[in-house]
């Protein structure tokens, strides 16, 4: 959502792309669109998908493949088709229209560096940091090798969470703050797919904390009744 070259500074930000060795997030955030009601919750809304695919189907792993290799396929995947949906959001989200990151149920999303600064940044600046971070672990050899035979490190897991994580909150705050231009775009039945998709990998690999999962419960429950 941007370059954080051209936001105002967060407090206490560094140069060079801080690193989230802790995630925090509170409550105390604003519903930028500043409606009462979630609209993305209402059944015309929810019911709509570009896919009628099985997604079962799509999030099990296949049979004698590597489960770490699964994993880094879908992060990448993910990755892509998440920071191409929010770049077309890009001009919408901005540090006057979202002083702060925030996503459904009041809460806001603090960076925290690699230094322990937490930081309480604007939504373009949080999101950017977060797909910096991400970029640079899916384009180390380390971390995400492409090389046959090579093996990935010890705390994969780990790392593929973090990812997901910041992932589920860029959607989160798509939800939250940009509904009404996701519906003028007519981009709500791709939203309603992708946001399904993550959420059922992340539950069927164990990827995320349910603690992250509750505030999107409502929407998680409604894509479910009426997909």
């Amino acid at each position: 959502m941007g370059g954080c070259h051209s936001y105002p500074s967060a407090t206490k930000v560094d140069t060079k792309t801080p690193q989230p060795s802790d995630i925090h997030n509170e409550k105390l955030g604003i519903n930028n669109n500043n409606q009462e009601e979630c609209p993305y919750l209402q059944r015309q809304n929810a019911c709509q998908r570009i896919t009628d695919a099985n997604m079962f189907a799509l999030i099990s792993l296949p049979p004698g493949m590597d489960k770490a290799e699964w994993l880094a396929s879908n992060t990448v995947a993910f990755f892509k088709h998440i920071n191409l949906f929010s770049s077309a959001l890009s001009e919408f989200c901005t540090p006057s229209t979202c002083p702060t990151a925030c996503g459904p149920g009041n809460m806001v999303y603090f960076w925290t560096d690699d230094h322990g600064r937490k930081l309480k940044c604007s939504a373009p600046l949080y999101f950017d940091y977060a797909m910096s971070y991400i970029q640079e672990l899916l384009t180390d050899e380390d971390v995400f090798p492409t090389k046959a035979g090579a093996t990935f490190p010890t705390g994969f897991i780990f790392l593929v969470q973090k990812v997901f994580l910041l992932l589920l909150r860029t959607l989160a705050h798509i939800y939250w703050s940009h509904y009404s231009e996701v519906l003028a775009l007519d981009l709500h039945p791709h939203l309603n797919t992708l946001f399904s998709h993550l959420t059922l990998f992340c539950q069927q690999h164990s990827l995320l904390e349910p603690e992250d999962m509750k505030p999107l419960q409502d929407l998680i429950t409604a894509l479910e009744r009426h997909g």
